[in-house]
């Protein structure tokens, strides 16, 4: 009998073939001639929904309370935002030394 919160083999590799699906799906986007705000929306949603089923199944996340993973996707968002805001004055920096 399985336990509440216990996750068998098959989830791990349903979300792997997804996870792996979206991969795919990404590269063959890049390569693919479309509008770039296409390409920039595709890309977030892609990366979105493979976030999400990691957190959800390989961080256990769908087990737990709301207010729990709150705190883990805003403390990402968090850290993510502040690491772009930090890296974004030395990439245009560089940018305009090349030119």
């Amino acid at each position: 009998m399985a336990q509440k919160g216990a996750t068998s083999t098959k989830v791990y590799w349903i979300t792997w073939s997804v996870l792996l699906t979206f991969t795919l799906v990404m590269v063959w986007l890049d390569g693919v001639s479309i509008p770039r705000l296409a390409f920039v929306i595709a890309m977030l949603v892609a990366m979105l929904a493979k976030a999400s089923l990691i957190a959800s199944n390989f961080m256990h996340l769908r087990y737990e309370r709301v207010s729990l993973i709150l705190m883990v996707v805003v403390g990402l968002l968090v850290t993510g935002t502040l690491l772009y805001v930090l890296i974004v004055p030395d990439a245009v920096r560089i940018q305009r030394m090349l030119q």
